[in-house]
């Protein structure tokens, strides 16, 4: 994720958290895939990105319910985001999808970097609450 109002990513910043938390080759992979994009295949993922979150946020600011419709339709895309990003465990065919989304759901939550992308705490509680709601779902495993 970006910090709120970037518009570069640097993600080698992170690297030594994501390797501890996800694993080396976890980091290696979607290394290799974002140095692999071209500067216009990042600016559309960065594009995307900033769209998934504005939309949280407007979502939140209206007062959706996380088991609204609508929420849950965000819910969806946020966790296809995720499927499309190498080496996280929720792209991988086998890798625990729900443990990876409950984790980073909770960090949206506690970690001011990530809430911010959600318009602060309340608006990551939001996030959070609909991603484990949509984590319920039979259908999402």
């Amino acid at each position: 994720m970006t910090a709120a109002g970037s518009t570069e990513f640097d993600h080698t910043q992170y690297k030594d958290e994501v390797e501890q938390r996800w694993g080396k080759s976890a980091y290696a992979q979607s290394h290799a895939w974002w140095k692999g994009l071209s500067d216009n295949e990042r600016r559309a993922w960065q594009g995307q990105v900033q769209q998934l979150q504005g939309d949280w946020i407007a979502a939140a600011e209206v007062g959706l319910g996380p088991t609204s419709p609508e929420a849950q339709a965000l819910a969806r895309r946020h966790v296809d985001w995720l499927r499309g990003i190498p080496g996280t465990p929720a792209a991988q065919p086998d890798g625990d999808l729900a443990g990876y989304v409950q984790c980073l759901a909770e960090m949206y939550v506690t970690d001011q970097r990530f809430a911010a992308n959600y318009g602060g705490v309340q608006g990551a509680a939001f996030v959070r609450d609909a991603l484990l709601a949509y984590l319920d779902q039979p259908v999402v495993r």
